[in-house]
């Protein structure tokens, strides 16, 4: 899961900070096929690892920082604000509607107070209380999937239907209101590519809104055992205002959803493409965890980059002089291809020791639950490898259709047969 969501249009203008135009490169981020690594990142960290560019829309050039130790550093350092709500920033996508007082724009410490809230549902400790849970969601899937037989899309009968359920179960969701969120969910996280589609996610933000809003209620009124509930009595005991509530729900309710079905998508695709890494993990089960990592760093799972922060002075990165007032921009896909801290980072590698990949973000706004994705990740590998050791793709690989115009690549589509 992520640590923001946003699509659609800027805010009030504000006057922008002057930047040069000489050495500033354009980076449109077309979309790629399958899962190639964007050769614009590639070259960014070969010969500009902090570096000027423009981006297709907003004002004014910004900083992309995309080398390993550099990207830690900016996205720990407390001079990089996330507070831009408002600002006339240099972005991707022409519409942009971010998510009213999500943590993702929100700096320390209020930041820290928000998280603190839903938190203890995302240790260890929960997520292995939770793990039978998990198990019985994948086993019933696949039940049904060996009852329509194959070729089947796995996508539509496993890697979708599975987190949508999990984060339905974590949040208190009703199993017949899942289809709704999943459907906003991939409005929301797909680019706003112009004035209609910008106003139909403002209508999905505010449906989502009304919707959660009435799901607070009535954990309110009957509460359970579930993370509304917990969010609901942070409410009620002023840890939290309801607005922080409901950018929290909508968070976790739609990313939780969308980045772990093109996660695991991604990796089983992966799996299914690349010589032997399939048969490797069915005859050394245990090193799933260690292959999950792996994946996590060599899928190159964000399209484009990510949310900016703004400097609040000068600060040095890389060598160069970022002054206050600045957009940063930083890609952990190319932090994760730094071949400085992972040597030969186009190889998927289960034997790769190194320092952990930044796939879910560092920093204060480190992703809010990533033991629960790895968790996720690990326990529907394992099981589709063990119960479907024949499991192939159906079709050819370059046949497999992908997403366009997303915020986490994925395949739109995944034909096997076992």
């Amino acid at each position: 899961m992520t640590d923001g969501l946003m699509t659609g249009t800027q805010g009030p203008d504000r006057a922008a900070p002057a930047c040069p135009a000489s050495g500033v490169r354009t980076y449109e981020a077309h979309d790629l096929p399958a899962l190639d690594f964007d050769p614009f990142l590639r070259t960014s960290l070969t010969d500009a690892p902090v570096s000027r560019i423009r981006l297709p829309h907003g004002e004014g050039d910004c900083w992309l920082v995309t080398r390993y130790e550099d990207v830690r550093f900016v996205t720990s350092d407390a001079r990089f604000s996330r507070d831009i709500v408002g600002l006339p920033i240099p972005k991707m996508t022409k519409h942009f509607i971010p998510l009213d007082r999500a943590v993702s724009f929100v700096d320390p410490p209020d930041h820290a107070r928000v998280r603190a809230v839903v938190a203890p549902a995302f240790t260890q400790r929960a997520i292995d209380r939770l793990r039978p849970r998990l198990q019985k969601i994948l086993d019933e899937l696949l039940d049904a999937a060996e009852a329509t037989g194959p070729p089947l899309d796995l996508i539509d009968a496993v890697t979708s239907p599975f987190p949508l359920a999990v984060i339905g179960e974590v949040l208190g969701m009703p199993a017949a209101d899942l289809p709704q969120v999943r459907d906003w969910a991939q409005t929301l996280l797909t680019r706003a590519s112009d004035a209609a589609a910008a106003e139909r996610a403002r209508q999905v933000k505010e449906h989502a809104r009304q919707y959660f809003l009435e799901l607070a209620n009535q954990r309110r009124h009957e509460p359970r055992e579930d993370l509304m509930s917990t969010m609901v009595a942070a409410v009620d005991a002023g840890r939290i205002d309801e607005e922080e509530l409901l950018a929290l729900a909508t968070l976790m309710g739609l990313n939780g959803w969308h980045a772990v079905c093109n996660n695991t998508s991604n990796m089983v695709f992966a799996l299914l493409t690349q010589d032997g890494l399939a048969d490797r993990l069915r005859t050394e089960p245990a090193l799933m965890p260690r292959a999950v990592e792996e994946l996590l760093r060599w899928i190159p799972h964000k399209h484009g980059v990510g949310q900016p922060r703004i400097a609040t002075e000068d600060v040095h990165v890389g060598g160069e002089l970022i002054r206050q007032g600045e957009f940063v921009y930083v890609s952990y896909v190319a932090a994760n291809w730094d071949d400085r801290v992972y040597p030969e980072p186009d190889r998927i590698d289960l034997d790769r020791q190194g320092p952990p990949h930044v796939a879910f973000g560092h920093g204060p706004h480190f992703c809010i639950g990533p033991l629960l994705a790895r968790t996720e990740s690990e326990i529907l590998l394992t099981t589709l490898l063990a119960r479907w050791p024949g499991l192939r793709l159906a079709v050819p690989a370059q046949q497999v259709p992908w997403q366009t115009e997303v915020l986490i690549r994925g395949p739109r589509a995944l034909p096997v047969r076992w």
